[in-house]
Parts: C-alpha cells; structure tokens; sequence
C-alpha cells in the first residue's frame, strides 16, 4: 500500500508540473471510485473491446498493443511476447470483423492503409484479408465465416482476459510501483558503501605501508650494488664468488614478484592494483661487474598485472577463417545483419555487397548494390534481416530489401549536408536516425567535415520526422547508438563531445567532453550502465553512465590510428556480445582485440595484407570481421 500511495504521489506532481488539470481531476476521480487498488483487468477490456473497436479508433489500438509488446522486451519473456503477438493478431481480425458487420468497409480500407505494409512484413497469413472490403458476404466465405462467429469472439475476449489477468495480476507490477522499494534498497545499498569505503581506506593505509617497505628493501639492494661495483673496481680482495653471495644476501631480502603480488592482494582483497616498480636482479656466472640488471615502471593493467604492448598481445586462436574476396576497392564499412547469418560490405568504390559466411544459410540474399558515390555508412534493421540501410558522400541513404533485391526508398539529405557519416535503427519503433555533415576544406577525413545535422525518418512513410537539436553552428556528428528500448540515443560528435537524446522528447537531455580531440566511435556497454568511446587520437575510454565524467577503463592504441590512414579512413570499434572483447580498427595489418577489465590485456588478429579499416562483431557469437584496405573481408571464429 505505501508503494502504491508513493506512486499516485507521483503521477499528482507530474500532473501538476505539466499543467494537465483536466487529466489530473479525472485522476483524482477515478482514485475515489477505486475499491481493489489494483490491476483491474475489465477495464483493459472495456477499452478494447467497448471503445477502441467500436468507435473505430484503429490507432489507438495498434498504439496500445505496441505498448503492451514493449512490456516484453527482455529475452526471459519471449513466450510472452509471442502470445500477445498472437493475440494481437486476432484482435486486430476483430477489429475489421466489427467494421464490416457495421457496414463500416471505409474504416477497414483505412486500417489497411495505415497498417497494410507492417502486417505483411510479419506474415501470419494476412493476404486474404485485403480482399474482405470488396466481398459481397464476407460472413458466408468459408475462410472467414468463423470470425464473425459469436464463439470465436467470446473465445477472444475470454483468452485477452486470461492473459492480461496472469501477467498483471502475477510478479509483474508497474515502474512506479517499483521506485518506492528500490528508494529503500538504493538507501541500504549507500549504507553499505560507506562501510566498504572505510574497510577500502584501511586497506589502502595498509597496502602503502607495505610499499614503504618494499621501497627500503629495494634501496638495500641498490645499496649492496653500488658496493660492489665499487669492490669490484678498486680490485680489493673480495672474489667474484664472495661478491655474489653478497649479492644473493641482499636479493634474498626483497620479495619476488609473485610474493609482492600476493602481498597486495592480501593488502586489497584482490588483485594489486596501480603500477610498481619491481626489482628482478639477474647474475651472470663469471661476469661480477654485469651482475645487477633492474627493470623499473611495467607498466601495468587495471588488475595490477604487467602489460604488454600491442605487438607483443598472443595472436588470436582461431576456430576457422574466411576470406570474401568479392571486393575490387578497399572497404569502407562491413556489418553483420540482426541474425549474424549475412554480411554486407561495402567499399570505397560505392557498391555494397550482400553475402553469407555459412554454407548453410541460403544465398539467396547475395546481391551488388551499386550506389554511385563513395559508402560512408550502412545499417541493418534491428528487427529482421530484411532491410539494410546505406548512407553515401552525396547526401544519398538508400534503403535495401533483401528479399525483393531492389531499393525501396531513395533518400535525400538537404544539400547542405551531403555527408552521411551514420545511419542506426532503433531497435524498437519502424524508425532510424541519420548524422550527416556539411563539407569544408581541410586536409584530412575529419578536418574536411563542417557542420552536423541529426534527422529522424520514419520507416513506414520514409519521410523526416524530426531533427534533434544540437545548437547553433554544431561540430559534425560521426557516430550513433541507441540503448536496447530505443528511448535514448548517444551520439559523438568531432569536437569531442559526447551527446545524450531522449528519443520519446526529440530533446537532448544531457552531454559532456569526453575526448581533447574527434570522437570516431560510440557504443554502449552490454548493460548499457556504461559508454565506450574511442577518439581520432587512439584514446578509448569506458565513461559510466551513472556517476557521468567517470572513467571505468581506458586504453590508448594510438600506435594503431595512423596518420597517414586516418586521412581516409574513420576509426571504429566493436564490441562482442558479452561486452568483453573490444576490437578496434588498425593502421597496421592487425588489429588489438582488448580484454575490457580483465585479467588478459588482449591478443592480436591475423595479419591482412594492409591496413584493417572496418571492424564488427557478431550478434551472439565469438566471430568477428575485418574489413581492409587490401580489398578484402575476413569472418573469423574464436576458438
């Protein structure tokens, strides 16, 4: 009861603080007529089955039975997701049952001409259906006779009030009834914070004092170093031998590195973190005055352990590898489809190629889109593999059904802003974002880009919708990503910025400096609590998306964002399933898969023969792409 009486308490205030006065009073009313303070599944019904249809407000409708899918939008709940998508079929063939029966047959053209393309995209048999307005007695046609029947709708009505009733009436309960618990979890949650942050503070005290001490063991060694050195120069009588056991004495007294590690890890209660710098004394038989050798600062990861550089990273073990050579130009951009099971390519020669890696998976789909200007994006729909979206130097984004192997749409960008430098879909609504950019003179890939523009576009109408705001006179925008519901898309702009919308408002809703230079790359962590973002100047930063301007992890891979090719090329990265693998695009003919906050810094892919200008990841697998500037595009599975 206190978390109902805490979220009323809450639609009141957004009421009031958006002036919804007529909303607010019938609220209040209903409040006073609620007797069950809770899910009351009649009315859902009601507005259904007594409104909606009857009245035949068809968008309302389908607006309604959209929400309810959203609902189910984790994997756990796709039995439920494909139910309601069952019964929303059913609903929408009464729908069209009660128009026809009213000698309505205008309301049912219109219905299919809202929602005619969207219903055939999702199969379930629907083609007969487009016939029904222009049947004499649809009611006596034996593929439809059964609808109009009172049983089918008393089964209906009965089968949408068991399903809401088990749903609603189960563990599932609104966000706002949720805050109230989740206020007072955050609260005990903060309590135990502190409590850590104190044991991390003694711990720390702990850890530096036992540093102290490593610090004078080590100076001890130095000590007896410099001893003997000075011996072993004046020529006194102290022997090779002597002087080495000398030596040994004082190496005996510093820990060894994997005693120092565990020292730490006592200290911290876990893995050492930060840098140190070890003494490791090695001694030559027969050479006293090369006897001490010290190797200080490794540089070390975020686990306290040493790393490597890029060149030394373990190749990669590969399960198998497959090269298309399908290409006569060096690619530009390469994307698995929603599935993983095709590929499209595209190279710098303004074609894109359609193709599969799995001689199981059909090739039907193989197809050359030829696009006439240099590819500067592609995209495909989050929902299905039917549709890839492309973008283009010359303002052009050009839609792509794999089925029909035709372009379905042919758009345009304003001619201010030719270059479309990203296009995603979101992964929910029939709607996709483009960044394009205006054009000025300079010397290399980003210093040539003015201007940003970011439009959405609708992917039923296939026309504009909207364009976000981004301020006067703003920097290009050269990346895009939406979260997994699609309410909220992060985008990195060339003056280093990063930009957060709320999708629903078309409204920024927050933003901050992340790079000191161009940011080329933005993808959300696989929990979406954080945001990679990988910068011109080689720069990777994880930034935690709940306490902003904080860094989780980083890495610098500038040795790999070579001038020369960045000239050309945009730097991406790509981020695996599990958000564990980062592989980023490389100067060089191998690229670094890093290991985000793991044990391993990472490993290095096979070698192409030039440099490795578009990355990407499969879906759901360990298997990644390549594309590069040797033409060609690898699929490689870890083993």
């Amino acid at each position: 009861m206190e978390n109902m009486q805490y979220a009323e308490e809450l639609v009141r205030e957004f009421l009031v603080f958006r002036g919804f006065t007529n909303a607010l009073q019938a609220f209040e009313m209903e409040l006073s007529t609620d007797i069950g303070k809770g899910f009351q599944v009649d009315k859902i019904l009601d507005l259904i089955f007594s409104i909606y249809i009857p009245k035949f407000q068809a968008e309302k409708l389908v607006g309604l039975l959209r929400f309810f899918k959203q609902c189910f939008s984790s994997v756990s709940e796709a039995v439920l997701l494909s139910t309601l998508s069952k019964l929303e079929v059913s609903i929408l063939r009464y729908y069209i049952v009660c128009a026809v029966q009213s000698g309505r047959k205008d309301k049912v053209v219109e219905f299919f001409g809202m929602n005619g393309n969207d219903l055939l995209q999702r199969g379930g048999d629907w083609t007969p259906w487009f016939a029904i307005p222009y049947l004499k007695n649809p009611s006596l046609d034996p593929q439809f006779r059964i609808y109009f029947s009172k049983e089918w709708y008393e089964a209906l009505r009965l089968s949408v009030r068991n399903f809401f009733s088990e749903i609603f009436s189960g563990t599932r309960i609104p966000a706002l009834l949720r805050i109230s618990s989740e206020k007072n979890t955050i609260k005990h949650l903060n309590n135990d914070i502190k409590q850590l942050n104190m044991k991390l503070s003694q711990l720390q005290a702990l850890f530096e004092e036992k540093e102290a001490q490593l610090c004078r063991l080590r100076s001890n060694g130095n000590n007896a170093a410099s001893i003997l050195d000075s011996n072993v120069g004046q020529g006194n009588n102290s022997t090779p031998s002597s002087a080495m056991r000398t030596v040994e004495t004082c190496v005996s007294a510093i820990p060894s590195i994997s005693e120092t590690e565990q020292a730490q890890e006592r200290a911290t209660g876990g893995p050492a973190n930060g840098s140190s710098s070890i003494a490791r004394i090695d001694i030559e038989e027969g050479k006293p005055n090369d006897a001490i050798q010290m190797i200080h600062s490794s540089p070390c990861n975020d686990n306290g352990r040493e790393m490597l550089d890029e060149e030394e990273f373990p190749e990669v073990k590969v399960e198998f590898q497959e090269t298309f050579l399908g290409h006569t130009s060096p690619i530009s951009r390469c994307r698995f489809s929603a599935s993983g099971n095709n590929i499209a390519s595209a190279s710098v020669d303004g074609t894109v190629r359609i193709w599969t890696y799995d001689s199981s998976t059909p090739t039907s789909r193989n197809a050359t889109i030829y696009c006439g200007a240099e590819i500067m994006s592609l995209d495909w729909d989050c929902k299905s593999d039917r549709l890839l979206l492309i973008g283009t130097a010359d303002g052009g984004i050009k839609a792509w059904n794999v089925d029909a192997k035709r372009v379905v749409c042919d758009l345009n960008t304003s001619e201010a802003f030719p270059s479309v430098l990203d296009l995603k879909c979101s992964p929910v609504e029939p709607v996709f974002v483009s960044a394009a950019a205006s054009r000025k003179q300079g010397s290399n890939y980003l210093d040539s880009l003015g201007f940003a523009s970011l439009t959405v576009w609708n992917m039923k109408t296939w026309r504009a919708m909207t364009v976000l705001p981004l301020g006067e006179d703003p920097p290009a925008i050269t990346s895009l990503c939406f979260n997994h519901n699609g309410k909220i898309l992060a985008a990195a702009a060339t003056d280093g910025m990063i930009h957060m919308f709320d999708m629903s408002a078309g409204l920024q809703i927050t933003g901050w400096p992340a790079h000191d230079s161009a940011i080329n790359s933005i993808l959300f962590g696989p929990d979406e609590t954080s945001i990679f973002s990988l910068g011109s100047d080689g720069k990777i930063f994880e930034w935690s998306l709940q306490n902003q301007g904080h860094v989780l992890w980083s890495r610098n891979c500038s040795r790999f964002c070579d001038p020369e090719t960045s000239k050309y090329y945009r730097h991406e990265m790509g981020l695996d399933a599990n958000g564990r693998r980062l592989l980023v695009t490389s100067g060089a003919v191998r690229a670094p898969i890093y290991q985000v906050r793991g044990y391993m810094d990472g490993w290095r892919t096979l070698p192409h023969s030039a440099a490795i200008t578009t990355v990407d990841w499969h879906p759901t697998l360990p298997i990644f792409l390549t594309g590069s500037a040797d033409n060609s595009v690898r699929v490689t599975l870890l083993s």
